[in-house]
């Protein structure tokens, strides 16, 4: 079974503290997801972005099929590689929920109207999570403020955090989630008194 670690890749003993931090919020989102989303056992599922496992390591309850820019071998379901801000290869509606957890915000903003676009469109229900802005840790590279930095400024600080290798990553906030998905609603996800990420939920029923 693929790794549910999302640091398990990333350096440095600050990723050994953030991945229980990461495991327990997970767990506590995906604890919420048939609440906010009305998604029942056996409904129909489309995970974007999904990784090696993505949803399936939660919710093994539901019909799920994983898509990606890369090839999964290893996923354990029905797979199809494809890239979301081009065209999904399904038919409209053809599933209950779309799911895209940590995925819009690795997209250009230029890109991301289509990307929501095709969301909204092959799927009646949408649950799209993305860290917020406004936190001041940046999530990949573990990093203080570094998504508030210039790309000039924030690169050569970006190789001294957890992720490494340069990646340039645009957290999205509140108003821009909420007006890729206008038909959605956006509720915070708190950790202490700040908000951690944000989603943007389109039920499915």
């Amino acid at each position: 079974m693929p790794s549910t670690d999302v640091y398990a890749t990333a350096r440095g003993p600050v990723a050994r503290l953030a991945s229980p931090v990461a495991a327990r919020l997970r767990a506590r989102r995906h604890g919420l997801l048939a609440e906010l989303t009305g998604v029942l056992p056996g409904d129909r599922v489309l995970d974007v972005g999904c990784g090696t496992l993505g949803l399936r390591a939660q919710q093994v309850d539901l019909d799920i099929t994983g898509t990606d820019l890369v090839d999964r071998p290893t996923y354990p379901g029905p797979f199809v590689r494809a890239d979301a801000t081009v065209h999904l290869p399904f038919d409209d509606g053809a599933f209950d929920l779309v799911h895209a957890s940590s995925v819009i915000e690795h997209i250009p903003p230029h890109h991301r109207q289509a990307f929501a676009r095709e969301l909204l469109r092959v799927g009646r229900g949408v649950y799209v999570q993305t860290p917020a802005f406004s936190f001041p840790i940046e999530p990949h590279a573990l990093l203080p403020v570094a998504h508030w930095l210039p790309p000039v400024v924030r690169r050569p600080y970006w190789r001294l955090g957890a992720q490494g290798h340069w990646e340039d990553v645009r957290l999205l906030r509140r108003a821009e989630l909420a007006g890729l998905f206008p038909s959605a609603v956006v509720h915070a996800e708190a950790l202490g008194l700040l908000t951690k990420s944000w989603m943007a939920v389109r039920p499915v029923r």
